[in-house]
């Protein structure tokens, strides 16, 4: 869903023609007239309208009858509708184009060649620029058995046509098997092809470019991604625009994410966090209106229905093994960061090339959830190309503002030049930002350009508080809430009175700003020690610029922290969502922390109360320390303070004299082992164990190149030893390796790589050698 937009966009009427050519669009000399003949749900090819500019415009439709159905046979008969959009006919051979696909928004049908919601080039203009162009309606919107009228048309094909929600194992798979069915005919050029979209669009953007050249089975198991021919596929390059890379966390955060480390995955979904009410409610209704929803409790694995009253349900979720079960099944079908990470059992690999986009002011899929997978695939795979492009922008409480959309689309255009067309000049890497501005009319700051996102604020402006503040879930005022709601409130620039709210809100004003001010750009950062009384407590927490002549205040950043129900009390650290924001001259920056946010997130269930003392706030800044210009009270940074720190790192080994290899197979087995501090609490101590043991099995080559052995037996093509592939083992305390598959003769090297739930790696283990003869 983007901001702003409710209603769903209009279809492209086409005109299509009557007489089917079946034209093999391989051949040297064919021009393509139609597409996917003998794959949709009547038989009938989709017909290619040539528009004025000379683009051809193949849509897919229920055409109104059975008999004139052109949607899409998916893999599984799901009927999609779709878009097919070539550039103009050549004079000479025609196809194998580079595709772009461009995925849709949540609520959002895609229209053709003149839709914008996607935040880069139109279909038309990818089309002009040499691409073909694929726009499907996900399974369960509009035509895609979304309506009644398109379920009635083809019902068996429709009977499970709902929403599953971005799984991996059908709308992600839906894209692939759809992109290869182009392929085979020639249409597309198998090593060209690139994902976009935007928000639900974004999502899937992800997930493709983290499956790569793999294909999610219903099982849960991922194949190599070929056509139904059998030709290997392979995502050049993606840019999903304000996606999420953690779904559960993204519509319940719970405040473990800080960008500046790497986000342990188990950190994420325990404690369950705080819904996004107003926002789950809009949403659910949205797709109540032009979706088709699994009737409650007949697939357990996609009834939106029922998790949307689990959700609104409220707490205890940590105790709830429903609520517990719905979690893990979001991160592991639906949540690109899982599938990175390898977290449910799956190899870990390094995605396609991306450029992700998300919003400081995007109060659903905000900066976090870029940086979650930045940072972690920067770990895994350093030398990667990867890069950030933050903006006042996205779902609510985004500007939008046309200039910075003109630059996004530059850069996502750039980008496909380079990585999916190829021959286009090397897109600039690292991160880009610009920050928010009032009122809406005034230009965006920036762009701010780095290397990486921590080198985006190089300075930092600290505030101490000794004195004990007690923060109520029964405090705050209403109004306020309700006036920086996302959904039903007054926008980025709206402004509230600067006034305290006094009892049971904790509030923090920080030195007036001096000088040439200095720029937000990054997380703030909070430390405190908590003391908690009573249930299910939460903190959320509002960074207002509060301007001294008007006694008003506008809201820079927030967030929301979830207090551990095992261990609520203590030092503790959380962040707000990446903000970006100039604070002027003698403008005051000011911390509020309260118990309830409503109707943004949904109150507790519970009563509480929380004593904070000794709070240090931290704010990230660009502004260099010590440079002209720059006010005194900016600093360098102080070391980061780490949740996880003194916990002892796991371990693992390679037991040789159980190692067993031959061509008929290899055998592997260990231990491996961790020392949790003595200190840390219960939680922390189960978060502290080992949790996975992965291999890397590899030949070495010269200049630091290597293959490595895959699950299906073969080497994989020369590629640099710090990009290992690795194979999950059996088992942690006591782990096995087996590979029942032929393997090719020669010799080989091991290595093991245990790994906690803290997303803590060993440090790099001893090898291993033996020959396959």
């Amino acid at each position: 869903m983007r901001s702003g937009s409710a209603a769903r966009a209009a279809a492209l009427a086409l005109s299509c023609t009557a007489l089917w050519v079946l034209a093999a669009p391989g051949s040297a000399s064919a021009a393509i007239t139609s597409v996917l003949a003998g794959q949709t749900i009547s038989g009938n090819p989709i017909a290619c309208a040539t528009q004025s500019d000379g683009v051809r415009v193949c849509q897919g439709t229920d055409g109104g009858s059975p008999i004139a159905d052109t949607r899409l046979k998916s893999f599984d008969g799901q009927p999609l509708a779709l878009y097919v959009i070539l550039p103009p006919a050549p004079a000479g051979s025609d196809g194998h184009y580079p595709l772009v696909v461009q995925s849709h928004g949540w609520g959002v049908n895609p229209a053709g060649l003149g839709d914008t919601q996607f935040y880069g080039p139109t279909a038309d203009a990818w089309a002009k620029g040499g691409y073909a162009v694929l726009q499907m309606t996900a399974r369960g919107w509009f035509d895609s058995c979304g309506s009644a009228q398109s379920r009635l048309i083809s019902a068996p094909a429709c009977a499970n046509g709902y929403i599953r929600l971005d799984d991996d194992r059908y709308e992600v798979r839906d894209i692939q098997y759809a992109t290869g069915l182009l392929v085979d005919e020639g249409v597309v050029d198998p090593g060209r092809i690139g994902a976009t979209g935007e928000s639900y669009g974004g999502g899937v953007s992800l997930q493709l470019a983290t499956l790569h050249n793999r294909v999610m089975n219903a099982d849960g198991s991922l194949s190599p991604w070929t056509t139904p021919h059998g030709t290997p596929l392979t995502l050049a390059a993606a840019a999903p625009v304000i996606p999420w890379s953690d779904l559960a966390y993204s519509l319940e955060p719970n405040g473990r994410t800080l960008d500046y480390q790497t986000t342990p995955p188990t950190a994420d979904l325990s404690p369950i966090g705080v819904a996004k009410q107003s926002f789950i409610a809009g949403l659910y209704a949205l797709g109540n209106a032009y979706g088709f929803y699994a009737p409650p409790g007949t697939n357990s694995q996609a009834d939106l229905t029922t998790w949307y009253l689990a959700v609104n349900g409220g707490e205890p979720y940590d105790s709830n093994a429903e609520d517990q079960a719905l979690v893990t099944q979001i991160a592991r079908y639906h949540s690109a960061y899982y599938l990175l990470d390898g977290a449910y059992g799956t190899a870990r690999e390094a995605p396609s090339p991306l450029m992700i986009a998300n919003g400081f002011t995007d109060d659903l899929f905000p900066v976090d959830e870029a940086l979650r997978y930045y940072n972690l695939d920067r770990s895994l795979y350093p030398s990667d190309p990867i890069s950030l492009f933050d903006w006042d922008g996205g779902h609510q409480r985004g500007q939008n503002k046309a200039a910075d959309v003109d630059l996004l689309s530059s850069r996502i255009r750039e980008f496909f030049d380079h990585y999916v067309k190829g021959g286009g000049a090397q897109p600039p890497l690292g991160a880009t930002a610009l920050t928010e501005t009032c009122p809406s009319t005034a230009p965006s700051g920036g762009p701010f350009s780095a290397s990486s996102w921590s080198a985006l604020h190089p300075g930092e402006v600290d505030h101490d508080s000794r004195a004990t503040q007690t923060i109520s879930s029964s405090a705050g005022d209403p109004t306020i809430s309700k006036t920086i709601d996302p959904i039903a409130g007054g926008g980025a620039c709206a402004t509230v009175s600067a006034t305290d709210q006094g009892s049971g809100v904790a509030t923090y004003r920080l030195p007036a700003v001096t000088g040439r001010g200095y720029t937000l750009l990054g997380a703030t950062t909070v430390l405190a020690n908590l003391a908690v009384t009573g249930q299910f407590p939460f903190i959320a927490a509002r960074l207002w610029d509060v301007d001294p002549g008007s006694n008003t205040e506008t809201l820079v950043a927030r967030g929301v922290y979830r207090l551990d129900p095992s261990s609520p009390d203590g030092y503790q650290v959380f962040q707000l969502h990446p903000g970006a924001w100039h604070f002027a001259a003698h403008h005051i920056p000011k911390l509020e922390l309260l118990g309830q946010d409503s109707p943004y997130v949904r109150t507790s269930n519970g009563q509480f109360s929380i004593a904070v003392s000794d709070l240090e706030v931290r704010l990230p800044v660009h502004e260099v320390p010590g440079a002209p210009g720059t006010p005194s009270i900016v600093t360098r940074p102080k070391r980061h303070f780490d949740p996880y720190a003194g916990c002892g790192v796991p371990t693992s080994s390679i037991n040789r004299r159980a190692t067993h290899a031959s061509r008929r197979g290899v055998v592997l087995s260990g231990t491996a082992g961790e020392k949790p501090c003595a200190y840390a609490s219960t939680a922390n101590r189960r978060r502290q164990r080992v949790v996975h043991v992965y291999l890397s099995i590899y030949r070495t080559l010269r200049h630091g190149r290597c293959r490595f052995l895959l699950a299906n037996g073969k080497l994989s093509r020369p590629r640099s030893c710090k990009r290992p592939i690795e194979l999950l083992a059996r088992g942690t305390s006591r782990w096995t390796l087996r590979l029942r598959i032929p393997v090719p003769r020669g010799h080989y090297l091991a290595r093991t790589d245990a790994v906690d739930a803290t997303r803590r790696h060993q440090r790099r283990s001893a090898v291993v050698a033996f020959s396959v003869t």
